[in-house]
């Protein structure tokens, strides 16, 4: 048998303000006057300007019918993270989702526009310039083709009926490999740095050729740096290989990244600036976070003459409806812009607050463990809206441009029982990893002993993880002759 209660329940939801104000809250300065510009094209009630003094606040006197019902929202269909943030390398709070977003970079010729340019130099008839086109349309940003050849053998096919085989398509993909920069269109990093080696001003240089034996005979043994099976497999001299070895690591893993020196550039503009005066500390927005908005005073006019008018004509009405919610969403957005700024000072003195022993020469082995509840609980806000904050902001010091989430970090007990960053533990592993001999480097247990003599309780899968986030190798790796 079927049964009808009724029930009562509690359920937070967003309003759409809400929501409006964390979009913007994540937005990073460089892209803050887009998303301006943005709403003052869709919003003629919005206007760039400071704010009339004196100016009466609009009156919600037409009541007659409400403007929006109140709706429910479903926060997914709000929040997109449009807006990636700063991003450190080895950060564990790196979202490969991120990649591919769009970021500003230097007005140059993309990589695609040189290699089509250098094509078209090419003597080939019209059917080859298509193939090669396709060749250059399957380069990843690094410079690498990785897509299968007989896949684009079969893309050729159905997208543009052309018929094509393997002997013509190596024979096109060896010309393209042939462009600037060197390493281009490369299938692994071994025809990568031969394609390099092979370009080289003095190909006979002996050098040059143990290099090329190297890669080409024992590119698993360089790899794994398995110095005396290459000697032994090439029959090369100690003083051969170190030269041929330090002659490939200085070629170019990703032909991509670099072309002709125009390199995609992500620019940081730092959202707050640190000055120092007297010995004391001052945190300010950077121009581009206030910027001045007002409410149109024609529009406020407009509303005030429509609401004093007839209400009964139907046009009139939709008229006075649709002035007042472009009046509610200037108001809104103004609001919001406001609330930006507080929340963003907030946040950021409590930070310098917390990490002012960091602040006075910059010496990171003087930060202190924080996490996001840390300065949550300080500004009395919500984790997530410290951490909107903390993944897409940074700051302007006199030792340099930090992002936020620099200064985020757990906390190391020492042998005294004090908490340290492990900002200072990665410092110190850094430090003796510079400081170690390269012809025998330190095993992760040896750099346990070492760290634990210096007062460091620290586990070697900690050693480990560190290791990997500072991106160094394990041992073998950095083994130098």
């Amino acid at each position: 048998m079927q049964k009808l209660n009724l029930s009562q329940s509690l359920s937070q939801k967003l309003s759409p303000q809400q929501i409006q104000f964390i979009k913007l809250l994540q937005v990073p300065t460089a892209e803050l006057d887009t998303r301006i510009e943005e709403e003052l094209e869709v919003n003629p009630a919005l206007e760039e300007g400071k704010d009339e003094e004196g100016k009466e606040e609009i009156e919600d006197t037409y009541d007659e019918e409400p403007i929006a019902e109140d709706r429910d929202v479903n926060l997914e269909d709000y929040l997109s993270d449009d807006y990636g943030g700063y991003k450190m390398q080895g950060d564990g709070n790196y979202n490969p989702d991120d990649e591919g977003k769009e970021i500003p970079i230097s007005s140059s010729a993309s990589l695609h526009e040189l290699l089509i340019a250098q094509l078209n130099f090419l003597k080939l008839d019209e059917r080859q310039k298509l193939i090669g086109a396709q060749l250059i349309g399957s380069i990843e940003n690094d410079g690498y083709i990785r897509r299968d050849l007989e896949s684009i053998i079969n893309d050729l096919a159905f997208s543009q009926n052309i018929e094509t085989d393997i002997d013509e398509l190596e024979e096109l993909l060896r010309k393209i490999q042939n462009f600037d920069p060197a390493g281009i269109a490369s299938r692994n990093l071994q025809e990568c740095l031969l394609l390099q080696l092979e370009r080289k001003e003095h190909p006979d240089d002996p050098a040059v050729q143990h290099a090329m034996m190297i890669v080409q005979d024992c590119f698993d043994e360089f790899t794994k740096k398995h110095y005396s099976k290459i000697q032994k497999k090439c029959d090369l001299t100690d003083e051969e290989t170190k030269e041929a070895v330090n002659l490939i690591t200085k070629l170019n893993p990703k032909p991509g990244g670099i072309s002709d020196g125009l390199v995609k550039t992500q620019y940081i503009i730092p959202d707050f600036i640190l000055n120092s005066s007297g010995g004391k500390m001052e945190v300010s927005l950077n121009s581009r976070n206030a910027p001045e908005l007002r409410i149109s005073r024609s529009y406020s006019e407009m509303f005030e003459a429509y609401d004093k008018s007839d209400k009964k004509d139907k046009k009139l009405k939709e008229t006075v409806t649709f002035v007042k919610q472009k009046l509610d969403a200037a108001k809104w957005f103004i609001d919001a812009i406001k609330q930006r700024q507080n929340t963003l000072l907030k946040t950021m003195e409590a930070i310098l607050e917390y990490q002012s022993e960091f602040f006075v020469d910059g010496d990171e082995t003087r930060l202190r463990p924080m996490i996001l509840k840390d300065i949550a609980e300080k500004i009395d806000m919500d984790i997530s809206t410290v951490s909107r904050v903390a993944n897409s902001k940074a700051i302007q010091t006199e030792f340099g441009v930090y992002p936020l989430k620099y200064f985020f970090s757990e906390g190391i007990s020492t042998e005294s029982g004090e908490d340290v960053s492990n900002r200072e533990v990665k410092s110190v592993l850094q430090g003796l990893v510079d400081s170690e001999d390269k012809r025998k480097p330190l095993s992760d247990d040896k750099l346990v002993k070492l760290l634990n003599i210096k007062g460091y309780n620290i586990a070697r899968r900690t050693v480990a993880k560190y290791r990997e986030q500072l991106q160094i190798p394990v041992a073998r790796l950095r083994k130098e002759l």
